[in-house]
């Protein structure tokens, strides 16, 4: 089983004033993985960039360096894919180790330790918008209990949160502290997906951020609307039986074939889809338009 899609992704800034140098990282290219591929890809840049270098950044994921050399008072991104997703094989979660023995095998104890549980320590550790406190253990400490296996105990975890927290899209903004999200139970799913790693990592468990797309439905009887989709966030935990294992805490599922992956860091601010830094400009908001289109068979 597969699924194909086409993903518009259109970033348009309208700056008060003239910017006259930029650079700009773009996490556009969807990475390439063994759950999907993508056939077709295109970068839009106006104005004209000086430089473009595309490369990869230090977690694997396609990287696109944007220089802008010359005055401008606009700039805009569009990214267009194509983009195939294949069906993912089932996983017995009863057949995960004890989440505490998992906590185990990722501490250095004196013995070496393994390349995918080296790679997987890069994601035990706290991060700009995931810290590690002792109110994020007690959160979920009902979700694993002694002895319980490692995958049941983040699938009660993302459930928990899929229950006791609503999503609102007025509630938070990206700088929003993690502490005042578990407070007020409210945010969007960026910040849910930072509330499960911070759960996760506080405890002593690796967990990656990932970034992509989801197939949304429009209500019974209307149109997709064009742009009115919008960028996601999901969790990757890693098991040493079963390896990395995505879950989607704001719609309490397993990622599979409405998930389209973009990349994955140790949190948001790793693989924004647009970031940078600009000489001038003044005050500016970003326009962000999104498509997820499926494509018949």
């Amino acid at each position: 089983m597969s699924a194909r899609y086409q993903i518009f992704h259109d970033t348009h800034y309208h700056y008060d004033s003239p910017v006259s140098l930029a650079q700009q990282l773009a996490h556009l290219w969807p990475r390439p993985c063994e759950w999907q591929r993508c056939t077709e890809r295109q970068l839009l840049v106006s104005p004209e960039p000086t430089t473009r270098r595309d490369e990869q950044d230090v977690f694997g994921n396609p990287l696109t360096r944007l220089a802008f050399e010359r005055p401008h008072d606009q700039l805009q991104v569009s990214a267009r894919l194509s983009v195939e997703v294949l069906a993912r094989p089932p996983l017995d979660f009863t057949a995960s180790p004890a989440w505490e023995s998992t906590c185990q095998a990722l501490s250095y104890s004196g013995r070496p330790l393994s390349t995918p549980l080296l790679e997987a320590c890069r994601f035990r550790f706290e991060s700009p918008y995931v810290h590690l406190k002792r109110s994020f253990v007690e959160f979920s400490d009902s979700c694993f209990p002694p002895g319980r296996p490692l995958m049941l105990g983040v699938q009660a975890l993302m459930e928990k949160i899929f229950q006791e927290f609503t999503f609102d899209a007025e509630a938070t903004q990206v700088a929003t502290p993690l502490v005042e999200v578990l407070e007020r139970r409210r945010g969007v799913c960026q910040d849910f997906a930072h509330l499960m790693l911070a759960s996760l990592r506080s405890r002593g468990l690796a967990a990656r951020y990932v970034s992509g797309y989801l197939l949304t439905q429009p209500p019974p009887g209307q149109p997709r609307l064009i742009g009115a989709d919008a960028s996601h966030a999901w969790v990757s935990v890693y098991c040493p039986v079963l390896g990395w294992v995505d879950f989607d805490p704001t719609n309490n599922v397993q990622p599979a074939l409405e998930h389209i992956t973009l990349a994955w860091g140790r949190d948001f601010s790793d693989v924004s889809p647009l970031r940078g830094v600009i000489l001038g400009g003044g005050s500016h908001d970003p326009e962000v338009r999104v498509t997820v289109m499926p494509v018949e068979a």
